[in-house]
Parts: C-alpha cells; sequence; structure tokens
C-alpha cells in the first residue's frame, strides 16, 4: 500500500497482516482521488474508519487543509500516527469515537467525508442520519460510503442527502452523495 499523489507520492505505508481490517486497495484510492482532485486543495477531510489511514493520508499529500481520522481500534491508532509520520504529514487528528454513537464530539464542516467501514457493518442509514443531524458535510461537500457491492445497496435519498453517484470496483462499491441542489 503506498501514497499514490501529491506530496507523499510513492511512500509506503504499513498495513495490517491478515484480514482484522481491510485498508482501501490502491487502485480503488487512486479512482475515488481522481474523480475528488478538484475538491480536495484545503479541504477538511473526515476519514471514518481511518483503519491505516491510507484514505486520509492521500487527502493530505494532495492539498487538504486538514484530516481527522476516526477509528477505535488501537492497534490501528497507532498504525495511523505511525503512517502520518512516514508520509510526514502534520495537519492531522486522530479521533478515537464509536461510529455513529460518538461523532457528537466532532467540531466543524467537512468538504469530504469517507467512511469506508468493515464490510459486515450494516448501520449505513444510521451513519447518514447522524451526519445529517450533526451537519458535519458542509453545504457543498461530498460524503462517500465505501461497500460490498453484493451484500449492501445504500438508498438513492437519505436524510437531506442525494446520492449522485456510484462507482463498482470488484466486489467494492463506492456511493457519492451531497446535498440536494
Amino acid at each position: 500500500m503506498r501514497v499514490i499523489a501529491g506530496t507523499a507520492r510513492g511512500i509506503r505505508l504499513k498495513s495490517f497482516e491478515g484480514t482484522e481490517i481491510r485498508p482501501t486497495l490502491d487502485r480503488v484510492r487512486e479512482s475515488v482521488f481522481n474523480i475528488l482532485a478538484p475538491r480536495i486543495l484545503e479541504a477538511r477531510f473526515l476519514d471514518l474508519f481511518a483503519g491505516t489511514g491510507a484514505n486520509g493520508i492521500e487527502a493530505l499529500s494532495r492539498g487538504a487543509e486538514l484530516a481527522v481520522f476516526v477509528e477505535t481500534h488501537r492497534k490501528a491508532l497507532q498504525l495511523i500516527r505511525d503512517n502520518l509520520a512516514r508520509a510526514r504529514q502534520t495537519q492531522a487528528q486522530l479521533a478515537p469515537l464509536e461510529i455513529p454513537r460518538e461523532l457528537r464530539q466532532l467540531r466543524g464542516e467537512f468538504d469530504i467525508i469517507y467512511a469506508d467501514p468493515p464490510f459486515e457493518w450494516r448501520e449505513h442509514e444510521a451513519l447518514l442520519n447522524t451526519l445529517s443531524e450533526l451537519e458535519l458535510l458542509a453545504p457543498e461537500g461530498v460524503l462517500l460510503i465505501e461497500h460490498p457491492v453484493k451484500k449492501v445497496v445504500l438508498p438513492d435519498t437519505c436524510a437531506g442527502f442525494e446520492k449522485y453517484r456510484d462507482a463498482r470496483y470488484g466486489n467494492t462499491g463506492l456511493s457519492f452523495y451531497c446535498h440536494p441542489a
């Protein structure tokens, strides 16, 4: 696993052995960040279920102003710290919060929210409701949710969000949401 582009391009990030945490594949991350490219510069990025931190680190490498990494797994939090140091990214905050219940502790709006829950997780609509209630997505922001294609179908509209794009990469699906125009 490596940083695809930007100031930390090519830096190899540490990962977990086994299947305890499933990081976003490099090819999926590359496609997503190519789609997000016009929005990244100076963005506030929220990385939910951060795992290795690769998504937030990619955003920082490409010019995001700040990345907040939300993760509860202790080993993952240390891995994120290690990967931030490897990639020499300092505009980061770690938030050991339970999703979606403890997201109330976050402050401010985010331009991009990337949620990559474990594939067995099934609280996607609760997450959409919580993000909407807390107004964490900026008015012109984008919310991405990574999910297994065959096991999870996300609604076209939910809690004031509107799905505007779906993408599929093998077994991995991505649903892109925004506030309705």
